[in-house]
């Protein structure tokens, strides 16, 4: 073989195993007190992923507890400060000083068994950024299509509101949203709808869009419907993970009696999370 042959055979082979290892899916091992969880780490959320390796390299979350723990909607850890805590207080506030850039995938949905990062409300974190170390596993439930079709009406109802009240707020209605204010505190019910109904003729365009929406997509149906989870949580938290084997200990931990703070009033400890492949 040519020495230029055998360069160009050289940068072939590094080039196709870099891709074949940017594709291939970090596997880690979730050893808890009452069992296993095997959990694949999905390579769309990068940054997600390469934290979660990190602090697994560095034993973080060895001996730390499911310090929430809901039924029917998840279990939650990664709190550093429930390694030594005692009974009774709540926990959820601590974690590395930094956070992780929010990697929200339309298609990375809130179904049963995936792994998401918790994180601080919208008022104090618009953008969404996820906790440095804190993260859930989704228990959820079924839902049936009827209920799924309430919730999308909620969120579209939400939606009108906010266009609504965002109108009233614009500097050139001043005088509309202190019209508005005064029926309302004078509890003049008959003006009110009058008013807020040319509100709504103003901008039924807008309300028309929001009604053109498909805010659950046929496979988020299915999804919901047969596997089951928590779908109002769609479009707010990254989710990076899922469970592929355990699924059971994260039903059993789910049904363990809580406190008023939603912690298992007998610690449920991580003994330790390493990387399998």
């Amino acid at each position: 073989m040519s020495k230029s042959v055998l360069i160009l055979f050289v940068v072939f082979t590094s080039c196709f195993y870099d891709a074949f290892a940017q594709n291939l899916e970090s596997i880690i091992l979730l050893k808890t007190e009452v069992g296993e969880i095997k959990i694949k780490l999905y390579n769309e959320t990068p940054k997600h992923r390469d934290n979660m390796l990190k602090l697994i390299e560095q034993h973080f979350y060895d001996s730390l507890m499911f310090h929430r723990v809901i039924d029917n909607f998840m279990i939650q850890t990664g709190d550093p400060e429930s390694k030594n805590a005692i009974p009774e207080i709540m926990l959820g506030n601590g974690g590395p000083n930094y956070l992780i850039d929010a990697e929200i995938v339309p298609e990375l949905i809130h179904k049963k068994g995936v792994l998401a990062a918790a994180r601080q409300g919208d008022d104090v974190n618009p953008e969404k950024k996820s906790s440095g170390s804190q993260f859930y596993i989704v228990e959820g439930q079924i839902i049936d299509n009827e209920s799924l079709d309430k919730y999308v009406e909620k969120i579209k109802y939400t939606q009108k509101r906010n266009v609504f009240f965002d109108y009233l707020l614009l500097s050139e209605n001043k005088e509309i949203k202190h019209k508005y204010d005064s029926l309302q505190a004078a509890k003049s019910i008959y003006q009110l709808r009058d008013l807020t109904k040319q509100i709504t003729e103003k901008l039924i365009d807008k309300y028309n869009e929001i009604d053109k929406q498909k805010i659950l997509s046929q496979q988020q149906r299915e999804v919901y419907s047969t596997i089951g989870g928590t779908p109002h949580l769609d479009g707010g938290y990254t989710v990076f993970g899922e469970v592929i084997e355990g699924m059971d200990v994260v039903d059993i931990i789910s049904k363990y009696e809580v406190d008023k703070y939603s912690r298992p009033i007998k610690d449920i400890r991580i003994i330790s999370i390493e990387l399998i492949k």
